[in-house]
């Protein structure tokens, strides 16, 4: 489905991401996780259109989308949420996840300002669907609420709705579980499993092992902006290069 060849991104002298490739199969939880400046959040970037790729290709459904912008993406298929939240905290949360749809809504402004029958009856279809994502995600409670006055671990999810109201072919998550206690945590590993059953293919960039270690059908591990290993959770888990790069030691 998403197939990554000799990706490459300079910032400057500072090789962020260097020559990697990485092909993910459809309907598939593929983890990418690696020491702290591995170069896992830079790949993100370079995926999802944030950063254009110094050199390399990203093959996305059979094309090159390389240098495409984040918007474009969405529109194809792809979409993500972020290390750190990026939630409207002045909107509601059903306000949030219906933000998620806008690609889909096709109104002009003036219909919109008029308040037309067509746009009532499409702002009503789009604010049902938010709440049954809300539902799917597990923060169905909040559907009221300012987004400001629900806890972290619920704005995790929230920002996980909002982007399957795009209706992704494949989503991007940055670090779900980071910042959660065990409870939340465990909150999250079940609606990732639950995201990819519906369908949607999933690509995760986590440091919490356990979680990645159950979840994932496939993991590459990355290492100074290098492709230092993959395979299954097994095999990268016995993977004396991969124990090294954790641990700082030679094993």
């Amino acid at each position: 489905m998403l197939s990554i060849r000799n990706l490459s991104k300079t910032f400057g002298g500072v090789k962020a991401v260097q020559d990697v490739s990485i092909d993910i199969k459809q309907g598939s939880i593929h983890s990418v996780i690696g020491p702290n400046g591995a170069g896992k959040t830079t790949l993100f970037n370079l995926i999802t259109g944030v950063y254009t790729p110094t050199s390399g290709q990203i093959q996305f459904r059979d094309e090159n989308v390389a240098g495409k912008s984040p918007d474009e993406l969405a529109r194809r298929g792809m979409n993500r949420t972020f290390q750190n939240l990026q939630v409207c905290m002045n909107m509601s949360a059903i306000e949030n996840v219906m933000v998620g749809a806008h690609l889909r809504l096709n109104q002009s402004l003036i219909a919109g300002l008029l308040r037309l029958p067509a746009v009532r009856r499409a702002d009503s279809a789009c604010r049902d669907e938010a709440a049954e994502l809300m539902q799917f995600v597990g923060v169905g409670k909040y559907l009221d609420y300012a987004a400001s006055q629900m806890p972290y671990g619920a704005l995790k999810r929230l920002e996980i709705a909002r982007a399957l109201a795009a209706r992704p072919q494949i989503l991007l998550l940055d670090e779900p579980a980071a910042g959660l206690n065990h409870t939340e945590t465990g909150e999250i590993e079940a609606l990732i499993r639950k995201v990819a059953d519906s369908g949607v293919t999933v690509v995760l960039v986590e440091h919490d092992m356990k979680l990645v270690m159950n979840l994932s059908n496939h993991i590459t591990v990355l290492d100074y902006g290098k492709k230092l290993a993959e395979g299954t959770p097994a095999e990268v888990r016995a993977n004396p290069d991969v124990i090294a790069a954790y641990l700082g030691a030679s094993v």
